[in-house]
């Protein structure tokens, strides 16, 4: 899943592609690449960003998503905004990416019972301003974090959604600190099995990757342990890999299924 952001803010690549014209040659190039699909987004989730309107979300995203759909790609929203993954689901996306699982909006769940459309339903616990402070987990981070994913799945349920339109995501370095995330993506497997749901990684040149760095690696210096992460969460059974740069990453999840292949 190549990361497009329609942004000037993003924490690594923010003001790059925040152009509709820029945004699309950006997410045609990573499907050149081997990109699988693109997730589109246009509000930045880095703690301290500001917080977007719904319309001024849409204002950013709607054109680039009627592009890249009239290509024929293969498009993902990242949004928090039922009235934007409305609007996008019309638009021609398959796929609505929610970094919140419903909590942000309460109008979310019943919009993906509605549409049908594909829901990433990421682990959530606080805002921007407030998630690296939530970092407690009584029983541990993946019981911790299983069990408010499986509060939401419940609520999706309810709401109406089928369990076959629905992926995980674990959340990693949302309220989480370095090392809980580094347990999370250790737990791949498990998060899977437990839950029964595919699930989506998001490890892209996140802080938690500069434990394996130098010192005062930066973002785009998070590259290649970010493939690191790809190939281990692949061999793992994660179902997509949400990633910045596209051909490393298609070449570690191309490697681990060479290597899982004989065993």
């Amino acid at each position: 899943m190549g990361i497009v952001n329609v942004t000037p803010d993003s924490f690594s690549d923010g003001g790059r592609w925040a152009t509709t014209e820029a945004a699309v040659a950006h997410g045609l190039a990573l499907m050149s690449q081997g990109a699988d699909l693109l997730d589109v987004g246009g509000e930045s989730t880095r703690p301290g960003s500001v917080r977007l309107s719904a319309q001024q979300e849409q204002a950013r995203v709607l054109d680039v998503v009627r592009e890249l759909v009239g290509a024929g790609v293969p498009v993902s929203v990242d949004t928090i905004h039922a009235s934007t993954a409305r609007a996008v689901v019309e638009a021609g996306a398959v796929i609505v990416n929610d970094v919140s699982g419903g909590l942000a909006d309460p109008l979310m769940h019943r919009l993906v019972a509605e549409t049908g459309v594909v829901y990433v339903c990421q682990h959530w616990r606080g805002d921007p301003d407030t998630m690296d402070r939530l970092t407690r987990y009584p029983d541990g981070v993946l019981a911790g974090v299983e069990a408010e994913l499986r509060e939401r799945l419940d609520e999706l349920c309810a709401a109406g959604a089928a369990p076959e339109q629905v992926v995980v995501d674990p959340g990693l370095g949302f309220a989480k600190t370095h090392p809980q995330s580094w347990q999370l993506l250790a737990a791949t497997a498990a998060l899977r099995e437990d839950l029964g749901l595919p699930v989506l990684v998001g490890a892209s040149r996140k802080r938690f990757l500069a434990a394996a760095l130098p010192d005062g690696a930066g973002p785009l210096e998070r590259d290649a342990a970010t493939t690191a992460t790809t190939a281990l969460a692949a061999a793992a059974g994660a179902w997509a890999v949400r990633v910045h740069e596209v051909p490393s990453n298609r070449d570690a999840v191309r490697t681990a299924r060479l290597w899982k292949e004989p065993r």
